[in-house]
């Protein structure tokens, strides 16, 4: 089965004991709930770690109207946009940058960024769906069982599954090295 929002809901719902929805909007206190806590859930998720699923690299487009102060610079953001990971001229990264709203202000005429993006849930890898199932529960919990006890439960349950997850995204990416760090150039 294709993973959706309304699924992953389902799942959250059913691990907490209460009845699965079909929409967002059917009027229920656990579509309510759900449908409040979602999508908030899910970007707080996506935007907590540099999942290398959610990561991607964009060439930013230059704003008509420079910035007023500080900076020389000032580009939009992506769309998809949800947290920076690093900004350069080039590499994508070693720039130095601000950002506000949705504008990156910098020195550099031209930017790219290394930023967390919000991919589709059918796109989600199963660890990371797991993890955002076992966080929607322990969030859902206490609104719709009002136990306190059983959602500390779940929350703790949930940070175990976040830092699983964290794990297996890890291995799939090589070790960053250092590069320019003074104290491997002494022992050079």
């Amino acid at each position: 089965m294709l993973a959706s929002d309304i699924a992953i809901t389902c799942r959250a719902l059913v691990r907490l004991g209460a009845r699965p929805v079909a929409s967002f909007d059917e009027g229920t206190a656990e579509a309510e709930a759900a449908g409040a806590l979602y999508e908030t859930v899910r970007d707080g998720l996506l935007s907590c770690y540099p999942w290398n699923f959610a990561s991607a690299e964009a060439e930013l487009v230059e704003l008509a109207d420079p910035p007023l102060a500080d900076f020389a610079h000032a580009f939009a953001l992506p769309v998809d946009f949800l947290r920076a990971l690093s900004a350069g001229a080039g590499r994508g990264r070693g720039l130095e940058y601000r950002i506000r709203g949705n504008a990156l202000f910098c020195d550099a005429p031209a930017v790219v960024l290394s930023y967390l993006f919000r991919p589709a849930e059918a796109d989600f890898p199963p660890f990371f769906t797991q993890a955002l199932i076992a966080r929607l529960a322990a969030d859902l919990c206490l609104p719709l069982t009002e136990s306190a006890s059983r959602a500390e439960l779940l929350a703790r349950l949930a940070e175990s599954e976040l830092a699983r997850a964290r794990s297996i995204d890890a291995q799939q990416d090589a070790p960053p090295r250092f590069e320019a760090f003074s104290l491997v150039d002494v022992r050079s």
